[in-house]
């Protein structure tokens, strides 16, 4: 089997297994990521407006538009890094590509954190996404020009043994969790 059909089957395996634990998520569910976020205040970051059965990010990142730059990713196009508008919780928000909100006015800048959605993560800091290969191109090129922090953040259910990897696929900092931080290593 190639790592492309490895790949997709594990897609769809891990879709599988985050469904019922979005549906059984809570208001609380991004406490340790406030946590983690409140060592960086100040710093540019970036979250992500959820789809289909992902995490909420959103609560961390209100507390964190208090004190610096707070974006989301906007997808320009294929097979291109993704960019980064400036997000308030107030903020008008429209369709963007793939389902996901965009700011209505799009001002653009470069974070230091970004927080990354994803399907299946390991110990080592490995990441399933969804195979548009977004974040591990705009992780590559934010790392080329300055230390950048990638923190996954998923449910604790969402964790496997081994993501199956590829040579371009970017390695996560760190991973949170509604159970906790997890520690990559």
């Amino acid at each position: 089997m190639s790592v492309a059909e490895i790949k997709a089957k594990a897609r769809k395996e891990a879709f599988a297994r985050r469904k019922p634990l979005f549906e059984r998520a809570n208001a609380a569910q991004a406490g340790y990521l406030s946590e983690v976020l409140a060592g960086y205040r100040g710093v540019p970051l970036s979250g992500f407006m959820p789809i289909r059965t992902e995490i909420d990010p959103r609560p961390a990142m209100n507390e964190a538009a208090a004190y610096g730059a707070v974006g989301v990713p906007v997808i320009e196009a294929e097979a291109q890094p993704l960019r980064f508008a400036r997000w308030t919780p107030d903020a008008a928000m429209v369709a963007g590509p793939f389902g996901a909100k965009v700011p209505a006015a799009l001002e653009f800048f470069e974070p230091e954190i970004v927080i990354v959605p994803l399907l299946s993560f390991d110990r080592n800091g490995g990441r399933l996404g969804y195979g548009g290969g977004f974040y591990d191109r705009t992780l590559e090129m934010l790392r080329s020009r300055r230390a950048t922090l990638a923190i996954g953040f998923a449910f604790a259910g969402q964790e496997v043994g081994a993501a199956p990897l590829e040579a371009t696929d970017q390695p996560l900092d760190l991973i949170v969790t509604e159970a906790g931080v997890i520690e990559v290593g």
